[in-house]
């Protein structure tokens, strides 16, 4: 029987993300990993063909721990479905500044180009759901929406205006209902 890895490939990504909570995304390369891990970086491209691939590894566990998030902001009812993820969006922004760098202000150039968002066709129908909007209009919504949200939460995440709950809470209801309105009028002239 062959023996048992020392270094496994769950401990590589746990790894992984620790260092990138601790140190930011741009402190992650096999040395300073296998230093984290004690041992040389031998284990790591045994367990991963290359940097790259270990990256998108730690995206995939980030993604998920950013999806967990939402579920338990919508799971607690305080807010509609819809504004739960991006009250859940920047609340991961906050408390995980460094995966939310990870995750949503990488350079993504040398990506493939078929990555996408696995949320967003979710977000697009709780926009129908909320409004009379087709398809297409409520992709452009949430994108609208989408990018008001991201912005305050690259504030919250950077430290550079931080907001109150309260405040970020009726800053997306405003600007969800102006949007809603913009389109409903959109509609209407047609």
């Amino acid at each position: 029987m062959p023996p048992t890895a020392r270094i496994t490939k769950q401990a590589i990504l746990s790894a992984g993300i620790a260092l990138i909570r601790e140190q930011g995304p741009d402190a992650l390369n096999a040395r300073t990993l296998a230093a984290r891990l004690n041992c040389s970086t031998q284990p790591i491209f045994s367990n991963f063909p290359s940097m790259d691939a270990l990256r998108l590894s730690l995206v995939a566990q980030a993604e998920a721990l950013y999806q967990a998030c939402i579920e338990a902001e919508i799971a607690q009812h305080r807010y509609p479905p819809y504004k739960a993820s991006g009250m859940a969006y920047i609340r991961f922004a906050q408390e995980e500044p460094q995966l939310f760098r990870l995750l949503y202000m990488r350079d993504r150039s040398r990506e493939e180009e078929g990555i996408k968002d696995h949320l967003t066709p979710q977000m697009i129908g709780m926009v129908q759901e909320n409004t009379a909007l087709d398809a297409a209009n409520a992709g452009l919504f949430h994108l609208e929406m989408w990018a008001f949200v991201h912005g305050l939460a690259v504030l919250c995440a950077t430290n550079f205006c931080p907001i109150d709950e309260e405040s970020l809470s009726h800053m997306i209801t405003d600007v969800f209902q102006g949007l809603k309105k913009r389109h409903e009028c959109k509609e209407e002239s047609h």
